[in-house]
């Protein structure tokens, strides 16, 4: 696809394994309250939304999810993922290498995340350091999350592209229906949170098991240009 221009990622489960560190932080809050640990396993279905969403699930597996208790919960799970935003989290095998072959290439690249737009920041300088990325788009207080195309139209507009010259990149239905609501072209992947049905009943354009397979959708301007759709 010789007009791509752009490649706009998720984070957690995309360019980031952080399922380990949500769920010990999830289920640290969890315990405070006298509440019993969820299995890692099931946070993957409980991610991919914003924070508050995931609390609200976590809060619903125990039967517990009152507004006084959200709360609670809420204020412990950021107490102590404060004090650690890199705890058990790095970048997926693969990834590095992919991000600088696509800045090779003259992709530019963005960064699409539901997480804060300051711990994103944090996340994303320390694991891939302070120039990787063009453009970062994280949740700010009163502005749309993913999957409205706001954030992923405000990395677009940040990058100086068109939504139909970007892929966007991510690893659960959330992020196929952002790439569709801002009219990019969908990658999902599997390596991530989620499985290939759910990617699949999303109507992703293209589904991807490794990091150096998204070079086959991408134009390499040091080759002849091919179309690969």
């Amino acid at each position: 696809m010789s007009d791509i221009k752009a490649c706009v990622f998720d984070l957690d489960g995309t360019l980031t394994n952080t399922i380990y560190a949500i769920a010990h932080f999830g289920n640290m809050a969890l315990n405070a309250y006298g509440m019993e640990s969820i299995d890692v396993e099931d946070y993957k279905m409980y991610v991919g939304d914003g924070r508050d969403k995931l609390i609200h699930r976590i809060l619903n597996a125990r039967s517990n999810d009152t507004p006084e208790m959200f709360k609670k919960v809420c204020r412990v799970y950021d107490d102590n993922y404060e004090k650690d935003y890199l705890y058990d989290t790095d970048a997926y095998d693969g990834v590095r290498e992919l991000l600088s072959e696509l800045r090779d290439r003259g992709i530019k690249l963005a960064v699409c995340t539901n997480k804060p737009s300051n711990v994103a920041h944090f996340v994303i300088e320390s694991i891939f350091g302070a120039d990787c990325f063009d453009a970062i788009s994280g949740a700010l207080d009163g502005n749309p999350v993913k999957p409205d195309p706001y954030p992923a139209l405000k990395a677009a507009s940040a990058l100086g592209v068109k939504s139909e010259e970007c892929l966007f990149i991510g690893d659960t239905n959330v992020d196929i229906l952002t790439a569709k609501n801002a009219s990019m072209i969908s990658v999902g992947v599997l390596w991530g949170f989620r499985s290939r049905t759910e990617l699949v009943r999303a109507g992703a354009d293209y589904i991807i098991s490794e990091p150096h397979a998204l070079l086959q959708l991408v134009p390499d301007k040091k080759q002849p240009s091919r179309d690969t759709k």
